[in-house]
């Protein structure tokens, strides 16, 4: 199932086992056929037409949603070798880890909003009827150390526009992993129907605005005294890329 494609069911019984495993993240079996209230005939039933749709997914007895967000990337440098892939459930708490550390160093509000939503939620990827959530991560080593994520409206007419983040540990910073994550979020928009994705950053921020700018990204609008923070009303910069 594509990011864009708005799920639809063939029963109640179908929507309801797939909307649990959708605001769950990932879900055991076991436990998802006590959470739907099916006989075990009926769950197996619509569970394998939701699999054989593309709609879920199983591994060793857990389910999680399927969508596909393209193949793993491998790249390497003088210094470093890092991989760039979808993101995916378990890599919910180095996620929340990285955007964490992103955000301590410098004012990021919509990725430190992202953090809570992540907290919050407990799902990395979600898709729904409303709005759809991917991630794609920068690894070194097996370690979660940048991400860029895309928002991505169901609504009919916001469908063509996705929200975009990116952030990149300090301590992997200067290797290229921030560009690479940046260029995977474009070029996957742009693939998939997109024709602008934007971002919103404080004017303070000027690590962002730069590397954003830097990256063909143009200031579409200012919205004054948007932010306060540490008791100050901060401007918010709103970024945008045409695909």
């Amino acid at each position: 199932m594509g990011a864009i494609e708005r799920p639809t069911f063939a029963s109640d019984a179908s929507k309801r086992i797939y909307e649990y495993v959708e605001r769950n993240g990932t879900v055991k079996r076991h436990k998802l056929l006590d959470a739907v209230a099916l006989s075990a005939d009926e769950f197996g039933t619509h569970l394998e037409r939701l699999k054989n749709d593309g709609y879920l997914e199983e591994r060793g007895g857990t389910l999680q949603i399927a969508l596909e967000f393209g193949a793993v990337a491998k790249y390497e440098t003088d210094e470093l070798a890092f991989v760039i892939r979808p993101g995916r459930q378990d890599d919910f708490d180095g996620l929340v880890d990285a955007v964490r550390d992103v955000t301590a160093e410098e004012t990021y509000v919509v990725a430190e909003t992202i953090a809570e939503e992540l907290l919050y939620e407990d799902a990395v990827t979600r898709h729904n009827s409303v709005r759809s959530r991917m991630f794609f991560v920068a690894t070194v080593d097996g370690d979660l150390v940048g991400w860029t994520h895309l928002e991505l409206p169901q609504t009919e007419h916001l469908q063509g526009t996705a929200q975009q983040t990116v952030g990149v540990r300090e301590a992997y910073r200067g290797h290229g992993i921030g560009s690479r994550l940046l260029q995977r979020g474009l070029e996957w928009a742009e693939a998939n129907g997109f024709r602008k994705v934007y971002n919103s950053v404080p004017i303070t921020n000027d690590h962002a605005l730069e590397f954003l700018t830097e990256h063909g990204w143009d200031t579409e609008a200012i919205r004054r005294d948007h932010y306060e923070i540490d008791g100050e009303c901060i401007d918010e910069v709103m970024m945008a890329r045409e695909l």
